[in-house]
């Protein structure tokens, strides 16, 4: 139980793909971390891409970065959502500033690119938005887990079992 004291925020929106939100956060339990979702509305019941709930505990609102240990941003077309939330904008650039590990997997990174973090950074993301990447100042690379400093990326659903591995890793050391 590794990440028995550690205490992870969880992002999400509508159409969240599934796998990329409930599989890091179900790894990062088994090893005794503490998860807690949270979204624009405390107690809100969100419904991923492929059908699967997920419900908040609290609202951006309610949470401070200096609450947690690190972040994950789950993909999907929720992160085209989470991007217009000023309140987590601020906590993800505040957790980039305390070097928390930040988790992004496919279309999440459009999150730290509108926080302002990726600029010099070496991360990865679905092909798709590779140009979003690289124009936000990024060094875009096609591996299936990329991790420079506290952030950790990855490309899609079959990149899963070595980005949570190595989330959790990361957690571990912080």
């Amino acid at each position: 139980m590794r990440l028995e004291n550690k205490k992870v925020l969880a992002v999400v929106d509508e159409e969240f793909e599934d796998l990329e939100l409930w599989y890091p956060i179900l790894r990062l339990q088994e090893e005794g971390a503490t998860v807690e979702l949270v979204g624009e509305k405390q107690n809100h019941t969100y419904i991923g891409k492929y059908g699967v709930p997920a419900t908040t505990i609290y609202s951006y609102e309610q949470v401070e970065a200096s609450d947690y240990d690190a972040i994950l941003v789950p993909g999907g077309w929720a992160p085209d959502k989470l991007r217009r939330y000023p309140k987590l904008l601020e906590i993800v650039k505040e957790m980039d500033q305390a070097q928390k590990p930040i988790g992004q997997i496919c279309h999440a990174c459009w999150v730290l690119i509108s926080a302002g973090i990726l600029k010099g950074k070496k991360v990865t993301s679905t092909p798709g938005i590779r140009d979003d990447m690289v124009n936000a100042g990024a060094e875009w690379v096609d591996e299936a887990v990329v991790v420079d400093g506290h952030i950790v990326s990855s490309r899609r659903p079959p990149d899963l079992p070595p980005y949570a591995k190595r989330f959790a890793d990361l957690l571990s050391e912080s």
